[in-house]
């Protein structure tokens, strides 16, 4: 049985990306969290609950022309990421 997580990010703040690209963007992020989550299960930072008050992504280079989709998996997987540490 998994449990019940919630996961609010309030902002994320992306440098370099168009405007236009934001609902790609975060449904990609959603999906690949939720991915993550499911097949890798919850980091250690969140499995006795609370809140984090900051997370840092770190940072990662796309090429001219990467799919709002694209650029989204890998920004989940930064933020999962974070998370583990």
């Amino acid at each position: 049985m998994h449990p019940n997580l919630q996961l609010h990010i309030e902002e994320l703040v992306l440098h370099g990306f168009a405007r236009s690209d934001r609902d790609r963007i975060s449904t990609a992020i959603q999906q690949e969290l939720t991915r993550l989550f499911t097949e890798n299960g919850i980091p250690p930072s969140l499995a006795q609950g609370g809140q984090i008050g900051q997370l840092n992504g770190g940072t990662f280079e796309m090429t001219t022309g990467t799919k709002p989709e694209a650029a989204g998996i890998q920004i989940a997987q930064s933020i999962y990421g974070g998370l583990g540490e």
